[in-house]
């Protein structure tokens, strides 16, 4: 008797675990447990979220502050930073497959687009003509845009500058091949123009403004009558179809940075110099000729950047005609 009573006790026992194994079995495929589960290893995943960066520009501050970060973290997500000398540049990497979210002035996009560039402008800033501008040395002779004619003019191309050039010439009766441009990127362009080896240097800030500060540039022009100057925030096709919700938190994340840096440019210097290597005062005077603000991209923005387009496509620099608003976000489209 007592053998049955152990062995009937025994069966009770595999009986209840059982029951219990095929309970947590079923729980498990519940649909309050899957959503559980998938925050949980997205959380452990943390898709990194790839932006790329010029030395200045909002972005750099929003780098810098951390904000982002903190504020994405909670959503399972990582940021991955890169910083590239210029806009072309930039965009060269997005259309590789190497970034989701980036900025550049107004001309690299159309470069960008006409090559199959798969990017988005997912927003823009006001104008702000005053931030660049044609630099000759100090002591050089030239005093005016047509003093250009025949000269080496260092510029970064497919840049925001190369429009502005581009502008200026036309404006003085000369074409790009009145001149001799000389492709480099900011260092490189700075150095050639320090050393004397070009005669003028095409350059936005804070490199205009460094220039500026050194005391051994003078300007010739700068862009105020000539051209726009916006910068423009990019995303990828697929990135901005995939994580809208991303790109919006990036946009109202620097619209934080752009009102504390509108108020305080003294600060901005301070904040950044550091980060750039860049004197803080260049980075004053760099911050307080700085328009601050994200904006839509409107119609009338589509159109002066398709007037630049269509420029660089008769000029022959742009191998087809684009259409701008193509590759404009619609949120939800």
């Amino acid at each position: 008797m007592d053998q049955w009573l152990k062995q009937k006790k025994a069966l009770w026992m595999l009986a209840i675990v059982f029951l219990l194994w095929m309970g947590s079995g079923c729980d498990a495929h519940s649909g309050k447990e899957d959503k559980g589960s998938a925050s949980s290893q997205k959380g452990e995943a943390s898709e990194a979220i790839r932006i790329g960066y010029q030395k200045y520009g909002t972005l750099n501050m929003l780098k810098a502050r951390g904000d982002l970060e903190k504020r994405l973290k909670k959503l399972g997500y990582t940021v991955q930073w890169s910083l590239f000398p210029g806009g072309p540049q930039l965009l060269e990497a997005m259309n590789a497959g190497s970034l989701d979210f980036g900025h550049t002035g107004e001309a690299p996009p159309v470069f960008a687009q006409a090559a199959g560039t798969p990017l988005l402008y997912v927003a823009t800033t006001p104008p702000n003509p005053a931030a660049e501008a044609i630099l000759v040395p100090k002591n050089s002779p030239i005093r005016t845009i047509a003093d250009l004619k025949g000269k080496k003019v260092a510029l970064n191309k497919g840049s925001n500058v190369h429009y502005l050039l581009v502008q200026a010439l036309e404006k003085a009766g000369l074409k790009l091949s009145d001149i001799q441009p000389v492709y480099l990127p900011p260092a490189d362009a700075r150095a050639a123009f320090e050393q004397g080896s070009v005669d003028a240097w095409v350059i936005w800030d804070p490199f205009y403004a460094a220039a500026e500060q050194g005391g051994k540039a003078r300007v010739i022009a700068d862009g105020q009558g000539l051209v726009v100057n916006r910068e423009f925030f990019f995303a990828s096709r697929s990135f901005a179809e995939k994580h809208a919700d991303v790109v919006n938190i990036i946009l109202e994340e620097l619209k934080k940075v752009d009102r504390w840096a509108s108020n305080d440019p003294k600060g901005v210097a301070a904040f950044l110099a550091p980060e750039l290597g860049i004197d803080e005062q260049a980075l004053e005077t760099a911050a307080k000729r700085r328009t601050y603000n994200i904006e839509p991209v409107t119609d009338e923005v589509v159109a002066q950047q398709q007037q630049i387009a269509d420029q660089f496509f008769q000029l022959g620099l742009l191998p087809k005609k684009i259409d701008v608003k193509e590759a404009v976000w619609r949120e939800g489209k």
